[in-house]
């Protein structure tokens, strides 16, 4: 997961907050086609739930899998009870926030410089699913 998420992140979460999201509290998911391709990552605390990650092999892309692995955290969210699913998606992330907006996430706000970037920082758009 780790390499795949270096690959497709410029800065990436380190493994240390990859490998601390395999507890009680948080669901996992790859993707494979011979080998992982790509994962997502959902944190659910009572009836709030958020998309910590979601990361396709670049070479991946295109294929359906980011798709596919967004719908399996919207259902495992509800399944569990959830009733709003929360992410944060880069401001320049055009493709995943059309993505996003066809799964009926909406802007919930501004994250002022959150993200790192080669050229300093990024904005980062709130967005968020009701799912009841």
């Amino acid at each position: 997961m780790s390499l795949i998420a270096t690959q497709a992140h410029t800065h990436p979460m380190s493994l240390a907050t990859i490998q601390s999201c395999f507890g009680d509290l948080y669901s996992v998911f790859g993707i494979m086609d011979d080998q992982l391709c790509g994962f997502a990552i959902l944190h659910q605390i009572f009836e709030d739930a958020t998309l910590m990650d979601i990361c396709v092999c670049p070479s991946q892309q295109g294929r359906g899998f980011g798709r596919r692995l967004l719908e399996a955290v919207i259902s495992r969210a509800r399944s569990a009870s959830g009733e709003t699913l929360f992410l944060e998606v880069r401001a320049s992330s055009i493709a995943a926030r059309a993505l996003y907006s066809q799964y009926g996430f909406v802007g919930a706000g501004c994250r002022k410089g959150y993200y790192r970037t080669a050229e300093g920082v990024e904005d980062a758009i709130l967005m968020e699913l009701n799912l009841l």
